[in-house]
């Protein structure tokens, strides 16, 4: 069985992520990182996995170099900006070792957009080629044969699914807008007072007004795929609840497609794609039917007034937005059927 070590296992991806390399048939959990939780055991933060694992949380920083050695494949659930430092070292130590970084630091193929959204130059310039973009649905044969990954964000996965087919044919123009909504543990695991429970429940608010990080990795994916400069209008939105995204994405038809053309586009798309669910006619996707999965379920509108696709979709944002993709990716990079390890319905509410 393959080593697998995960940095920054205490965040919430890299819990979830935790609980599904354990419950993985092929794969064994080797280390977990903290830098907050150094010298715990992973069980007395998390008492849940108590007897599943209880090992130590190493220092992120400062990892044995002989435990790397040993290592077939890690995980970085780490913040943007600390990935790069820590995929050098690895590879100092180890260049044989596979990385999926859930981080933003490998997403963005031109280094001066990477530069320009998250305030800092790119230290590894050289390698961002190297990363394939993790998008199952889409790079599935490249991710195949990658050794590094980057992982997309939550936004850009549930948003780019939504928009793919129809940019991909051509049906579309290449400005969108997407109108996204997030549960609070999309703002990560640190102690905030904006996420606080007063803060949160009973409100709904917009946030990131034309400046959200996401919003270069929706344009970059979109233009890839129709083949031209993509424009996005990015609007996202805090909801008071835990887990998932909904993500409204609204386009203007290029042709006189009617929606059961479109439908039929979609599921033709998605057909052997098992984690994409296509829902009929006249059905929308709603957070709570992904809960805990790794499914995109994806629903879809034609407006004739205005000329305009509608494309809904629904994911849970530490899952198939962030852990339960990455361990997709895995699967493909080391040669396992997708699937393993991720077949499991939804958990109902």
């Amino acid at each position: 069985m393959l080593k697998i070590g995960i940095l920054g296992a205490t965040g919430y991806a890299g819990q979830n992520l935790v609980w599904l390399i354990k419950n993985h048939p092929n794969v064994v959990l080797s280390f977990v990182t903290s830098r907050s939780h150094k010298g715990k055991k992973y069980s007395d933060i998390y008492p849940n996995m108590r007897a599943f694992v209880d090992l130590e949380c190493l220092d992120t920083s400062n990892i044995d170099a002989a435990i790397i050695r040993d290592t077939d494949l890690v995980f970085l659930a780490l913040p943007h900006k600390s990935s790069m430092g820590m995929v050098r070292n690895l590879l100092r130590i180890n260049p044989g070792i596979r990385i999926i970084d859930l981080s933003a630091d490998f997403r963005i193929n031109n280094p001066e957009v990477y530069e320009k959204w998250y305030n800092t130059p790119h230290e590894l310039i050289n390698l961002i080629d190297e990363f394939v973009f993790g998008l199952p649905e889409i790079y599935a044969e490249s991710i195949k044969e990658a050794s590094y990954v980057a992982n997309p964000g939550c936004y850009p996965t549930a948003s780019i699914l939504a928009l793919a087919p129809a940019m991909k044919a051509g049906l579309i123009e290449f400005d969108v807008i997407v109108d996204a909504k997030s549960g609070v543990s999309g703002a990560g695991r640190g102690a905030k007072t904006a996420n606080l429970y007063c803060e949160v429940n009973e409100s709904v608010k917009a946030y990131g007004l034309f400046s959200h990080r996401h919003t270069p990795e929706i344009a970059q994916e979109l233009s890839l795929l129709g083949g031209g400069s993509s424009n996005v209008v990015f609007t996202p939105h805090l909801i008071p609840m835990n887990r998932g995204i909904l993500s409204t994405c609204y386009a203007r038809l290029k042709k006189n497609v009617n929606s059961s053309e479109m439908l039929a586009l979609y599921k033709d798309f998605y057909n052997e794609k098992p984690f994409v669910r296509v829902l009929n006619k006249g059905s929308l996707p709603e957070t709570r039917n992904v809960r805990k999965s790794n499914f995109c379920d994806i629903g879809l509108a034609i407006d004739k007034t205005s000329s305009s696709l509608i494309a809904v979709s629904a994911i849970d944002n530490l899952m198939k937005g962030a852990a339960s993709q990455a361990v997709q990716n895995m699967n493909l990079m080391l040669g396992y059927n997708e699937e393993t390890g991720l077949d499991f319905a939804p958990i109902a509410p």
